[in-house]
């Protein structure tokens, strides 16, 4: 049985047709690499200033929106969020940043060998500010964990 010349034509033409299907896995691969690299790349993205905060067995705070930050290290240098300031200059920016709003919560995150004193006059200073909502942030101790 032979076939026709038309016959093989459209043989010929449905045979030289592109394919129309995505291949995905290189999407796959791509993605999969991308997780990796995220999974490896995210813890390594928390900033701020480093200090030895003290322990205390209290629960977590549960908020909303971002709180300001104000830390202060052990040379008692007073860092508002990420950058240092003065303090002179702290009740003027902490007003600016939080665009008048006295209700916004306040944390001040102070250095273990830092005078206690030295945190009581920077809370001092925020209340001063207007802010009624200040808190001091601790770390949960770890247990079975001794202090050096």
């Amino acid at each position: 049985m032979a076939l026709s010349s038309e016959s093989m034509r459209l043989r010929r033409r449905l045979r030289s047709r592109p394919m129309t299907e995505i291949n995905v896995a290189p999407f796959v691969d791509v993605m999969l690499v991308l997780v990796v690299i995220f999974m490896i790349a995210a813890p390594l993205l928390t900033v701020g200033v480093p200090v030895d905060l003290p322990k205390a067995a209290v629960d977590p705070l549960n908020e909303e929106k971002e709180p300001l930050i104000i830390t202060l290290d052990a040379e008692g240098r007073v860092y508002l969020q990420e950058s240092e300031i003065s303090h002179d200059v702290l009740i003027p920016r902490l007003v600016a940043v939080s665009n008048a709003n006295p209700d916004l919560r306040v944390f001040v995150r102070g250095d273990e060998a830092i005078n206690y004193g030295r945190v009581m006059e920077v809370m001092g200073l925020v209340s001063e500010a207007g802010f009624s909502k200040v808190a001091l942030i601790a770390e949960v101790p770890i247990p079975g964990e001794t202090k050096n």
